[in-house]
């Protein structure tokens, strides 16, 4: 049974990709920061709970140890927490960087050693066409249009993260992903997106392919430019 870590995963995008991968037999684990929340999550899904903040080294340590006790190995992460700012400031940058950067090398650096007892290590990381120079350079498609800088500048470091990670750790495979537009908590404000289970099986598609792709940015369609 595939052992699988899912942050950010009581609501939104993560919450439905938990709910199909426990579907398809994964043990899951829904990493949460608020400890109320997750476990409301993982017990309506059949799947187990974490209390995990990707911006705490406490939490992350505490929350991958309990995992390395029961399971012993962890084959599946999905980077999957992030915020979205709005504003451009000092400020917002700190907060964006903090989770949707440092916070995806935080808990991949903890995960490793467990990922690395596993027969088919995966990483997934959740991350945005926005952080692609070729979208937002494109005046044909929308993220071209779209004034997010922080949002986009952060998911480009998550993109960069996962090819690095790559070529560091060739036993392990890293693609990052773009669920596609989707009605969240994060997108309120723009009224825009299709539901949540849409683009968790986006994820998921990822998340059970056979093949030996790594290094990669792909959407629904396959491998994205960036």
């Amino acid at each position: 049974m595939t052992v699988t870590l899912i942050t950010g995963a009581n609501k939104g995008i993560g919450h439905e990709t938990a709910r199909q991968l426990v579907d398809l037999g994964h043990t899951v684990y829904v990493g949460a920061r608020d400890a109320a929340r997750g476990r409301a999550a993982a017990d309506e899904l059949g799947a187990r709970f974490v209390q995990l903040d990707v911006t705490d080294d406490a939490s992350v340590g505490a929350a991958v140890g309990h995992i390395d006790a029961a399971e012993g190995r962890l084959d599946l992460l999905i980077n999957n927490a992030g915020v979205l700012e709005t504003a451009l400031d000092a400020a917002a940058a700190e907060r964006s960087f903090a989770v949707n950067a440092v916070g995806i090398v935080r808990v991949t650096e903890a995960a490793l050693p467990l990922l690395q007892r596993s027969e088919a290590p995966s990483v997934i990381t959740v991350s945005s066409s926005m952080g692609s120079f070729w979208a937002v350079t494109n005046p044909e498609r929308p993220e071209s249009g779209l004034p997010l800088a922080l949002y986009a500048a952060s998911k480009s470091a998550a993109t960069m993260l996962t090819l690095q990670y790559s070529k560091a750790y060739p036993g392990v495979r890293f693609n990052a992903i773009e669920p596609g537009a989707t009605a969240t908590d994060m997108t309120a404000a723009f009224g825009i997106g299709r539901p949540a289970s849409e683009s968790a099986a986006v994820v998921v598609r990822l998340a059970i392919a056979d093949d030996d792709a790594t290094g990669t940015l792909q959407d629904e369609h396959g491998t994205l430019p960036w």
